[in-house]
């Protein structure tokens, strides 16, 4: 395969596999009704949560984790494993900005942590392990997410250099910016906790369950 047909093929693989919107599949298949209508209206795993069923989003996490982790070791083994990186960052905009779903995604803290999976597994432990810490400590999963994406890379650039570490720095800046309206309320104070009845989704609005995360 030619470089730039290698460049292609490793873009569309990444990018399909994470639009693949398994919240949404799933909650309509098993008659939850259309996700991006519930709560605060995104497409991950907390938001299904907040439909009541705790098997949904589990399967949605572990999905929206997957598709980082398969994009990955499919353009590894059938394009090269110089187009890793490339193929873990397209899965997660595709994840982001859906093409099925014109271009309205998630939050990307399961793909992110798929992907990390795929390119440098011990970085992905230590991002698991310090979001429970945080999470365990603060009750905020926003807030979790962010401090675990800050750390992940660091694993990542002891463990394999620089390639690494830039790719899942760059992810961690969209991912902050993704979760901007999140750090807005962690800074007035009115950010949701994990397991609180009364949160506030970005557009303002009270419901019951968490916001996006």
């Amino acid at each position: 395969m030619l470089g730039y047909e290698a460049i292609i093929a490793s873009a569309l693989i990444g990018y399909l596999l994470g639009s693949i919107p398994f919240g949404v599949l799933l909650t309509r298949f098993f008659g939850a009704g259309d996700l991006r209508q519930i709560g605060s209206g995104n497409i991950g795993a907390t938001n299904v949560l907040r439909t009541g069923r705790k098997g949904l989003a589990a399967a949605t996490l572990l999905g929206d984790m997957l598709k980082g982790t398969v994009a990955v070791l499919v353009v590894a083994t059938f394009v090269g494993s110089d187009f890793t990186l490339l193929a873990g960052l397209t899965a997660f905009f595709g994840h982001l900005f859906p093409v099925w779903l014109r271009f309205k995604g998630g939050k990307g803290v399961a793909t992110y942590l798929g992907v990390t999976l795929a390119l440098v597994w011990p970085a992905a432990l230590g991002f698991a392990a310090l979001w429970l810490l945080t999470a365990f400590i603060t009750r905020y999963s926003s807030l979790s997410a962010l401090v675990a994406s800050l750390v992940s890379p660091l694993i990542a650039f002891y463990l394999d250099g620089l390639p690494i570490a830039v790719t899942l720095y760059f992810m961690t800046v969209v991912l902050w910016w993704m979760h901007r309206a999140n750090i807005a309320r962690l800074l007035n104070g009115t950010e949701g906790r994990i397991g609180s009845k009364n949160e506030r989704p970005s557009g303002g609005t009270q419901t019951n369950g968490s916001p996006k995360a």
